[in-house]
């Protein structure tokens, strides 16, 4: 960090009052921002964040072309909020009028990239239950939550005092297109045994074309987009859907039902049994009788296939070019993952071509 962003910090937070607490650096994750725990002398806390506004591709402007989003680099594609402040205190206010646990906003500048956000504390769902705690009431409140989202009227834009409106884009096309991309770009690169030539590629782009259409025309709910186990925090004190605390949703967008239950139950990061992702969708379902079962199962199994390939090629672009090496751990399960996915019928075109291009000492 430079002397001059460390002064921008320290001015900040003496302007709204922090001026005189003790800065703990927590952990970082794959992305560019950087976060502290602030600590009052009576042992209060917050969290601060720190987004440098220039440390990412801009962006999508909400009527930029796809030639304009191509020019304007990968988070434009992939309709990524490039870790943009403003976008966290939008989308945080919004998820708070639904009764979630969103951080409160307690101070901000979106400009500069710096905000000062409640303490949800350190009880992630990840550690609980690695720890010992029982899994089945907090995936049925993860699924509760998503309820809320899935039932909310979904806004052009989000608003919080102090920011412009932020736009809540469809997960398009382009943008799931981009996703399913990023598999057959970087996963040669890290595992010299896939070869993907013209004739492949052009047979992975006509396999995945109506899957894309589909994810595209039903994207129609409120998605967090990063919804897993090490993004959730249990707050047990609080009532219901409230008991899930929500954290690093600053890229969410509209999108199809099917995105955010695939990041909940194929998480890269810890197994979900097949039982316990039948449980869920057994609770999910029995809360939205509105909702098609065998539409949205096919749905899920196919745009979870995308989703699993999407995070399998960032893993390799993290590994290969960004030289973090522990994403590596990661990609076994997602390879299951994907098999459970593949097992459908109507994905037995996907199935050949994995088996086609991507040999099984590649698949770990």
């Amino acid at each position: 960090m430079s002397s001059q962003r460390e002064a921008q910090r320290v001015a900040f937070l003496a302007a709204h009052g922090f001026g005189q607490v003790r800065r703990q650096p927590l952990s970082g994750d794959a992305s560019t921002r950087a976060y502290e725990r602030l600590y009052a002398d009576d042992g209060q806390s917050w969290i601060f964040m720190d987004q440098p506004p220039s440390a990412e591709t801009a962006p999508c402007p909400p009527d930029a072309t796809p030639q304009q989003r191509e020019v304007l680099g990968y988070n434009a594609l992939a309709r990524l909020a490039a870790g943009r402040v403003d976008a966290f205190v939008a989308t945080a206010t919004w998820l708070r009028a639904q009764g979630l646990s969103a951080p409160e906003i307690v101070a901000h500048d979106a400009a500069a990239g710096l905000a000062v956000l409640e303490d949800l504390g350190d009880d992630l769902f990840a550690a609980l239950i690695a720890g010992g705690e029982d899994e089945a009431p907090l995936y049925e409140a993860a699924m509760d939550a998503l309820v809320i989202l899935h039932r909310a009227p979904v806004p052009a834009q989000l608003e919080a005092p102090g920011i412009n409106p932020w736009p809540l884009l469809d997960y398009d096309a382009l943008a799931l297109r981009t996703a399913g991309d990023l598999f057959p770009e970087w996963l040669p690169k890290l595992k010299p045994q896939v070869a993907i030539d013209a004739a492949a590629r052009a047979e992975w782009d006509a396999i995945w074309a109506p899957i894309i259409k589909r994810g595209a025309a039903g994207a129609r709910v409120f998605c967090h987009r990063d919804y897993h186990a090490e993004n959730l925090i249990w707050l047990p004190s609080r009532i219901g859907a409230a008991r899930v605390g929500l954290i690093d949703f600053q890229d969410a967008v509209r999108a199809h039902p099917a995105w955010d239950l695939s990041m909940l139950l194929h998480d890269a990061r810890r197994d979900v049994s097949p039982q316990r992702e039948a449980a869920c969708l057994e609770h999910y379902f029995a809360q939205r009788p509105e909702v098609d079962r065998e539409t949205l199962l096919a749905d899920f199994h196919a745009l979870g296939a995308l989703n699993i390939c999407r995070i399998l090629g960032i893993f390799s672009r993290l590994v290969f070019r960004d030289g973090k090496p522990r994403y590596a751990a990661f990609m076994p399960r997602l390879w299951g993952y994907l098999d459970v996915c593949l097992a459908d019928p109507a994905l037995a075109d996907l199935a050949r071509w994995m088996n086609r291009y991507v040999p099984a000492e590649a698949r770990q």
